[in-house]
């Protein structure tokens, strides 16, 4: 196994085109892991961790800009504000330890359907930066995930930043697993009101092939709110609409049985997640908009 050790961003993409199946380590937290168990063993390792760029992220008007190996722990300390959804999912990813060093850009590469990350940046509504010697192009998370640890980058690309908007309104993910810390998710469900456009977004996690959206769910939640003038009246979402809002977000699971639950468990959770969460959500949406005293409660 071979290590490449680029100085700076075009001397990584530079050995990217080089050699395609060279494998990217920042964190290292994922790749690590699969070569310590023989799972993986890569021809060439790139690492990434001497190009300062990646670890830096830019606050915008509208967005905000990060670089794909900012930490998790930074995430979590400094925007929670901008982005509330991502920094809680960040809150839940193993120990401080790996925290410190995994971020964004790891699980995107990484792809697995598992990580925490891929939730609340399906519910963001995010962009993948990605870049080769050949062009620099955006990728959004929609066409991102394409298969089981498979994502839309070509061979010679690299993940450079992600672009999220600011949050709008209220963001909320959660997460079962087989105990509170260092624990793979068994199901994760990320939410994201979206108070200037009007809409919700979601987020799945480990309960199809692939990270996905409750797109049936969302559209009915959307019009649901719109048709009954909640939005501006921030009055409290009838236990019906909820009950709807769970039951098509579980529909939108493929899941499997392994180890760590079954599929009928999975799709149990995420609709009992999605109704906490959209639960969670209104409630703070009502407090900052229409001064309701009522805080966020588990349903």
């Amino acid at each position: 196994m071979d290590f490449l050790r680029p100085a700076s961003w075009e001397e990584a993409l530079a050995a990217k085109a080089e050699h395609p199946t060279a494998v990217p380590i920042a964190g290292g937290t994922d790749v690590m892991v699969e070569i310590n168990f023989d799972h993986r063993r890569p021809e060439y390792l790139l690492d990434l961790n001497r190009i300062g760029e990646l670890n830096e992220w830019e606050v915008g008007e509208k967005t905000v800009r990060l670089g794909a190996s900012v930490p998790y722990t930074q995430i979590m300390e400094n925007l929670r504000a901008e982005l509330p959804g991502l920094a809680l999912a960040s809150h839940t990813v193993a120990s401080p330890q790996i925290r410190n060093r995994g971020g964004v850009g790891g699980n995107l590469g990484t792809a697995s359907p598992a990580g925490d990350a891929h939730p609340a940046l399906l519910a963001a509504g995010c962009e993948v930066e990605v870049e080769s010697v050949r062009c620099r192009r955006m990728i959004p998370i929609d066409d991102f995930y394409t298969g089981v640890k498979r994502n839309a980058m070509a061979p010679d690309e690299l993940i450079r930043s992600v672009h999220l908007p600011k949050a709008d309104g209220p963001q909320q993910f959660s997460k079962v697993g087989t105990r509170n810390a260092m624990v793979i998710a068994v199901c994760a469900f990320g939410i994201a009101l979206h108070p200037e456009t009007r809409t919700v977004r979601t987020g799945i996690g480990s309960a199809a092939p692939t990270p996905v959206r409750a797109k049936e769910a969302e559209a009915f939640l959307t019009a649901a709110l719109e048709e009954g003038g909640f939005w501006d009246s921030g009055s409290p979402i009838p236990p019906s609409v909820a009950k709807q809002f769970a039951q098509l977000a579980a529909g939108a699971c493929n899941p499997i049985d392994d180890v760590r639950g079954s599929a009928a468990y999975r799709r149990h959770a995420v609709g009992i997640m999605a109704r906490r969460t959209l639960g969670w959500t209104w409630e703070s949406y009502r407090g900052n908009a229409h001064g309701s005293k009522g805080g966020a409660q588990c349903a």
